[in-house]
This record gives structure tokens, sequence and C-alpha cells, in this order.
């Protein structure tokens, strides 16, 4: 009932980036815009370019099938559709649709005269895929290092570009990327379990709010980030595991190609270490 007192409030026209009044309504609780028309039009065109290339291939075992980026040899030109030539349409779908979204949910933000602290996490997420299937491979002039689309082709990859620079866990961005995922994970959690403790008491005991929650974490860590805080670091971490997720791969090949585990040789070179 909430949600019906205030929406009508904000269901008004107005607010759009492109297309103005084109497609600027609401059907049931969903806002469609210039922008969901194109999110739905890529989906649509990227899914069924995946089926045909499905359907023409030599398997539909969802476990072993795979669309492949185009040999290294076709450099960044457009390749047959059997050829890579799929991968790559489907992946310019693919960007269309993310990019679509992020833009869509930019006209919402500002319907709700809200900031755009929405589009822009997921902004961080489309630019980790963008990073993978277009910026590293243009920078190593080949659509072909790409990953593929499929289940087990794609743990190879991750497998192969691991072994390639002999170790990747010793790659620095993305050690700082895991740190982030671990830790957004584990702060959330700590949120979650805390508003869950909260809100379900034991049978005779009342619910507690967010001064009792503020109260535990003062007790036992000596500081309470708060109910808005713990958003904001959520939404950080988040956004910087993202972010070093993307820098770790498009360091690793255009910008250092040797052993990430021998690269660290450099911290063993420091005067405090050497005789």
């Amino acid at each position: 009932m909430a949600m019906l007192n205030f929406e009508p409030k904000y269901r008004v026209r107005g607010g759009t980036i492109l297309g103005g009044d084109l497609f600027d309504f609401w059907v049931g609780p969903f806002y469609v815009g210039f922008f969901g028309v194109t999110t739905i039009f890529f989906s649509f065109l990227g899914t069924a370019l995946i089926l045909y290339a499905i359907a023409i291939g030599p398997t539909w075992n969802p476990f072993i099938l795979s669309i492949n980026p185009p040999d290294v040899s076709y450099g960044m030109r457009l390749a047959p559709l059997q050829e890579g030539g799929f991968w790559q349409w489907i992946t310019f779908c693919a960007i269309g649709a993310f990019v679509s979204w992020a833009l869509r949910q930019a006209e919402i933000a500002r319907k709700l005269g809200m900031g755009y602290h929405v589009p822009v996490a997921y902004g961080v997420a489309v630019l980790a895929y963008v990073t993978l299937v277009v910026i590293r491979p243009a920078l190593l002039g080949a659509w072909g290092y790409g990953f593929p689309y499929g289940f087990i082709s794609h743990l190879d990859w991750v497998s192969t570009t691991g072994y390639t620079y002999v170790n990747f866990h010793y790659n620095p961005a993305h050690m700082i990327a895991i740190s982030f995922f671990f830790t957004n994970c584990f702060a959330l959690a700590l949120h979650g379990s805390l508003v869950l403790s909260a809100a379900n008491p034991k049978p005779g005991e009342v619910v507690k709010g967010s001064a009792h929650e503020n109260t535990f974490f003062r007790d036992t860590l000596g500081w309470s980030i708060g109910t808005l805080g713990i958003h904001r670091l959520g939404l950080f971490l988040a956004m910087s595991a993202g972010f070093w997720s993307a820098v770790c791969i498009v360091i690793s090949g255009p910008l250092y190609d040797g052993s990430w585990p021998d690269w660290w040789n450099w911290w063993l070179r420091l005067p405090i270490w050497s005789d």
C-alpha cells in the first residue's frame, strides 16, 4: 500500500536522457522508456543469435557447447559467422543491452530525484565485462583474446589465462580485487546478520531497532558505522572489487606479459633486503 501512495508522484513525464516523450510511460510497476526498448531489442537479438549459433553447431549439450571468439589471425576484423562472427555480434548485443539498462536506471533516478549511485555501480560491472571482451582484446590487437561463451570453455579460458602468467594470484591488482570481494562479502554478512537478529527476536522479546544495532557494534568493536554508513561502505567495496578486477586483467598482457611471481622480485631487490 505504501508503494501505491507515492508512486503517482513519480509517474510523470520528463527526466528522460534521450527520446523525449517517446516510450516515456509505465507498464504496471515497470518503467519502459527509450532505453528500456533498446534493452529489449538487444536482449532478444542477442538471445536469437545464441540459439541460432547453437542450432547450427555440433551439440546442444549445455555443458560443452561454446560460442568462441574469432581466431587471433583475424585481428580486429569482422569474421564469418561460424568462425567467430557469432561471438562478435552477440558481444555487440550484450554491450548494447547492458549500457541501455544502465541508462534506463539513470532515467529512473532522474524521475525519482535521487543520485546516480545505482547506475554508476552497475556501470562498474559493465566496465569489467567490456574490459574483458573489448578493451583488452583491442590492446592486444585481436578479438581472439576475448573469453568464449560457454560453461566449460569459459573455465578453460580462465585457467589458461592464469597459467599464461605462471600464477595469476600474484597479480597485485588481482590481490586487491579479491580483497575487496571478500571484505564486501564479510561486511554485508555482518550487516545482514545484525538486521535479522534485531528484527527476529526470541519469543517474548520486542523487535529491536537501529539504536540496538549501533550499540551492539559499539560494545563489540568500539565503533558503529551506522545504518546509512554500512550501505555506503558496501557500495564502495563492491565497486572497488569490480574496478580492480578490470584493472587486473587489462594489465595482464597489454602492460605485462611475464611471470607474475617473477614480477615481485623488485621487492627482494629493495635496499632493506639486499646486501
